[in-house]
């Protein structure tokens, strides 16, 4: 697992904990900001993985 994986999940939480937060505030912005940074994170972590098969492709030849 690699860079990008860790930096996925750490916005991944943080974008849990921004929309739990913004639910519980009523506070409709920090709830769409955090459900962004979940975005962020997934797609972080498909880059993660996009970067592992390309390494494993490559120690493959």
């Amino acid at each position: 697992m690699g860079d990008e994986h860790d930096k996925g999940a750490v916005s991944d939480v943080k974008g849990t904990v921004k929309e739990g937060i913004g639910k519980v505030t009523d506070d409709e912005g920090l709830e769409a900001e955090g459900k962004a940074q979940q975005v962020q994170g997934d797609a972080q972590r498909g880059l993660g993985d996009v970067q592992d098969k390309l390494r494993d492709d490559r120690s493959d030849r």
